[in-house]
């Protein structure tokens, strides 16, 4: 025989308490059971690619040597040209022999230091310092080219014991306005160098 319905006793005559509803079952969107021991998988985050292509580094000591050797073939040419042409050069001639000498030895090692070197700012005043030299180098194995033909080998060799700065001075001059270009050879080498060092430099990545 069933028992009659009862009220339930509420001391505190609170409100009954509504009935949690049912959670959703397993497959639809709840999270699995973790074990003991295991931890809940982490969300993937998506991999960013870094921002365009990162510069490569330079080889300062590489854009050196290579600036050199090309310094160097540059002005071996100019020492050529003007030991040919000596004899029937004038002087508004030579002087701009002498400059454009020093105007494609600047380029030509800075567009080998910009290559190599890259933004290295130290391999853009080795290409300063090295096309300065090639082009005053370029002058002064001239001067030797002819003393050289001249008197042969004594005499060159008793020419460099008496004033061994010979083809020094010869590169400075002794007539009027003469320093004034040989400096100017020199800022133009320089100026060439670096400005296309910076150019070729800052392109290359």
């Amino acid at each position: 025989m069933s028992q009659p319905w009862q009220p339930q006793y509420n001391a505190g005559h609170q409100p009954p308490v509504p009935q949690q509803p049912p959670g959703p079952p397993q497959g639809f969107g709840a999270p699995p059971p973790v074990g003991p021991g295991h931890f809940p998988a982490q969300p993937a985050y998506p991999i960013q690619a870094p921002y365009g292509q990162q510069p490569r580094s330079g080889n300062p000591v590489g854009a050196f040597f290579l600036g050199f050797l090309v310094s160097f073939f540059v002005a071996l040419i100019y020492s050529v040209v003007l030991y040919a042409t000596a004899e029937d050069q004038s002087r508004n001639v030579g002087l701009t022999l002498y400059i454009l000498h020093a105007l494609l030895n600047g380029a030509a090692v800075g567009a080998v230091v910009g290559l190599v070197g890259r933004r290295s700012i130290g391999a853009w005043i080795s290409g300063i310092v090295v096309a300065m030299l090639g082009t005053f180098f370029g002058f002064t194995n001239g001067m030797v080219f002819m003393y050289l033909d001249v008197g042969g080998l004594r005499f060159l060799g008793d020419m460099l014991f008496e004033d061994p700065f010979f083809p020094a001075r010869a590169w400075w001059g002794s007539r009027s306005g003469t320093e004034l270009h040989s400096l100017l050879g020199l800022v133009v080498a320089a100026a060439a160098a670096w400005g296309l060092a910076f150019v070729t430099g800052r392109n290359r990545r």
